[in-house]
């Protein structure tokens, strides 16, 4: 296995399994309630397992000093994290798995296009080349495909 091919498999999982957290996700909503409130206990489960791997693999938790370092703007993922899971769980009832994933991974490809031909937020510059362009259209066109086509 060389270098690479870790990281392609990494994506790929993560990518696998969010039509799983969303539909657990989607599932818990008919215990809790509203979509904000179970978006809050994936980041409340979340959370508690992100800390439990890391005193399990002894990862230092990082320190106040540099946390307090960074820009206030880097926290913003999280908030971020948090309209995604809310935004599935709030369509998918209604839209269903498969759409609501079409549509967030072709939005996902949009703005991972621009953020990799801008170097945007401290990313590495990839440029925006006739090949990866058509990758984000066929998502796009496949998303499409999804929404229109007859059920």
């Amino acid at each position: 296995m060389n270098g690479r091919t870790i990281f392609l498999l990494a994506a790929l999982a993560g990518g696998a399994v969010l039509p799983i957290q969303v539909a657990l996700n989607t599932l818990l909503r008919r215990y809790v309630g509203e979509p904000m409130q179970v978006t809050f206990v994936s980041y409340l489960v979340g959370t508690l397992a992100s800390l439990t791997i890391c005193v399990v693999a002894q990862y230092p938790l990082p320190t106040w000093i540099s946390l307090s370092q960074s820009s206030w703007w880097m926290w913003v993922g999280g908030c971020l994290g948090t309209l995604y899971v809310w935004s599935t769980i709030f369509a998918t009832q209604k839209i269903g798995a498969t759409l609501t994933l079409s549509l967030t991974i072709a939005g996902q490809m949009i703005a991972a296009l621009f953020l990799d031909q801008q170097g945007a937020l401290g990313l590495t510059k990839f440029p925006a080349t006739p090949e990866r362009i058509g990758g984000v259209v066929l998502v796009v066109l496949g998303a499409s495909l999804v929404a229109y086509g007859k059920r």
